[in-house]
């Protein structure tokens, strides 16, 4: 079990702060879009500002204000909106390292702290980032496909939002593990946007340019779950593998139904709730770590 424990001694500074200041802490998480995963994310988070309100005796809110889609512009002016209302954090799930980037450096002008998760900051911006080994997540999903199609055969991967650090990573990581093998070729890729209809059409359209595909991986949460609802209504189930990630209850579904083998889950409850974690810290005035890793969930149907 999660406690706050470890978290109850911050430095001078913070306790200054804590004491002079009862008002409630305000933190505002902006996600990449809103998403099922995301959702998750979010239960996370106010489970954790449930638990720093218990423990410390203060009011903490979180303003969860999540783009309707994957979009750099939607998402920024979002992020500039939130600056305007001073708050004591940003939690951010960045659509675009570059792109994201002059809005972040306004939030370091009027000296808001900010967290993200689920992906990684831009270089040289010293922000703590919460979430799993994203490299590791995808060579997880990789390895284990080719495993289960022999090691041969061709395959195609289902790329989120492109410009998306963790997303693209994955991807990189993915290729790297087929490279590997001789007898597999990577003969299409994807673009869902973080969408589940859009990853739908695209793996069907894929799937019937390339009769001979053997298995599939993804790079997002919406990925696989359209994946499979393509191999499903093409009626290649069992015949088309597919290894995905995270822990949708669609992809869970997916994976008792038999349509996927696996899926590889970054835990988005987690990740939410140490970013609020780190957040308060640093509203405190307590340094926090560059980076926290909360790991990976096999999921299969042995376990769900």
């Amino acid at each position: 079990m999660l406690t706050a424990a470890p978290f109850l001694a911050p430095l001078a500074a913070g306790q200054a702060h804590a004491a002079d200041n009862s008002a409630p802490l305000r933190f505002v998480l902006i996600p990449k879009t809103v998403h099922p995963w995301f959702d998750k994310a979010n239960n996370g988070a106010q489970a954790a500002a449930a638990m720093i309100s218990q423990a410390t005796g203060r009011k903490v809110e979180i303003e969860y204000r999540a783009p309707q889609t994957a979009d750099v512009s939607s998402q920024n002016d979002i992020i500039e909106r939130a600056i305007a209302t001073h708050p004591d954090g940003l939690i951010l799930d960045l659509l675009d390292e570059k792109g994201n980037r002059a809005t972040m450096d306004e939030a370091v002008d009027e000296k808001i702290p900010m967290t993200v998760f689920d992906s990684l900051p831009p270089e040289g911006m010293d922000i703590t980032a919460v979430g799993a080994d994203f490299c590791e997540q995808g060579t997880m999903a990789a390895e284990r496909l080719a495993n289960l199609v022999g090691k041969k055969g061709e395959v195609a991967i289902m790329m989120g939002v492109p410009t998306a650090p963790n997303h693209t990573l994955r991807a990189e990581c993915e290729k790297k593990v087929f490279a590997k093998y001789p007898d597999m070729k990577v003969v299409a890729t994807g673009v869902d946007n973080d969408s589940i209809e859009t990853a739908q059409k695209q793996a069907s359209a894929i799937m019937q340019a390339h009769p001979d595909l053997v298995g599939w991986v993804e790079c997002d949460a919406s990925g696989p779950v359209g994946v499979g609802q393509a191999i499903r209504e093409s009626g290649k189930t069992g015949k088309v593998k597919e290894v995905g990630l995270d822990n949708l209850n669609d992809m869970i579904q997916l994976i008792k139904d038999g349509v996927a083998e696996s899926s590889a889950s970054s835990r988005p409850e987690m990740q939410g709730y140490w970013a609020v974690v780190s957040a308060w810290q640093r509203a405190m005035g307590q340094k926090t770590p560059k980076y926290i890793d909360t790991g990976i969930d096999l999921l299969t149907s042995k376990n769900l």
